[in-house]
Order: C-alpha cells, then structure tokens, then sequence
C-alpha cells in the first residue's frame, strides 16, 4: 500500500561515502524499478567497487540525495570529455554529464521526481564553470525523456553506447531557467 503526500520537502546532496551507502545503492540500483540503471543483477560488492572507483575518478562523482535529510535519491556527475561521452559527440566547454536515479519507496510524493531532477540542475549550475548539461538516457525511457523535457533539455540525436542506444539531449542554464522559471545563476 502506498501513501500520497502534497510536498516534495528540503532536497539536498552529500557526496557518496562508497563502504557506507553501499548497501542502500545495492538496493536501489538493483530494484525492478532501476532497470534502465543497469545494474539489476550486481551484488553488493559489485556496487561498492562501483562506487569506490567513481569516488577515486579525476573526472567523476556520485552523491546521495537526501529527502528532509533521508536517503532518497543518486546523482553522478561527470565531465563528457573523459568519461561516458568520449568520441560520441563533440563537447563544448563547460559541459557536464548527469544521470540520476530515485529510490524505490511505498511513500508517492506528488512532483517528487521533477522536484529531484530540479535539485540536482540547480546544484550543478550552482558551479559557475557549468554552461550546459548533458544526458543520455536510454532512447527507450521515455518517463525520463519527459522528466528532461520539463526542466528544459532538448533532445539532438540518438547514439550507439556499448550498453545501450541513448538519446543525446542538452540543457543549457537559459533553457533551464526558462522551462521551470528558476534562477540557474552562480
């Protein structure tokens, strides 16, 4: 049974503590829900070696995202010159990679998703250096495509990963800004 509530509440990221939050990231990425996370069948150490090798990357991070200070949501970060994107599209300066992934979870927020992807816009742009976000998303997810759409991203090509044929889409600060009517300003 699940329970509805009105508000989506205080959003906020910490960085991901790989030996600590690996057995909820197991849980989570392993969930039925997480599919397009591809990680369904990894164990436990599969994702605390995951993690630990993000956490040790030059070029790539992943922070937990807190729900009025509980676990509820994943971020990773990463600069498309190095590490997702390279050689499948030209990056311009300023880019920067995002995938996130909310917890699986009885409690339905109303907009709680969108208020997610929101956050975690707003925390990126809050980095100065960050002209334009990056997404490539599975091609056959298309509640994520409608997620991006809502805060601005716009869909430019799909491509050939090794895992997956994903939508390239970009979202610059303006584009942001003007599809939820938020400030995106460093």
């Amino acid at each position: 049974m699940s329970t509805t509530t009105r508000t989506p509440g205080t959003l906020t990221l910490r960085p991901v503590d790989p030996q600590n939050d690996a057995e909820l990231l197991h849980r989570w990425v392993t969930d039925p829900k997480a599919a397009f996370w591809l990680m369904q069948d990894a164990k436990l150490q599969d994702v605390e070696r995951e993690y630990m090798s993000i956490a040790a990357a030059e070029h790539h991070d992943a922070f937990l995202g807190l729900h009025d200070g509980e676990p509820a949501f994943l971020m990773e970060r990463y600069d498309p010159r190095h590490v997702e994107l390279v050689g499948l599209y030209e990056p311009e300066p300023g880019d920067i990679g995002m995938h996130f992934l909310t917890a699986p979870s009885e409690i339905r927020i109303s907009g709680f998703t969108r208020a997610v992807i929101t956050a975690v816009m707003e925390f990126l742009f809050a980095d100065p250096a960050v002209e334009r976000v990056v997404v490539e998303p599975d091609v056959r997810n298309t509640a994520v495509h409608a997620l991006n759409e809502a805060v601005g991203f716009v869909p430019e090509r799909e491509i050939d990963k090794p895992e997956k044929k994903a939508l390239l889409s970009f979202c610059t600060r303006e584009q942001f800004e003007k599809a939820t009517g938020r400030s995106a300003r460093a």
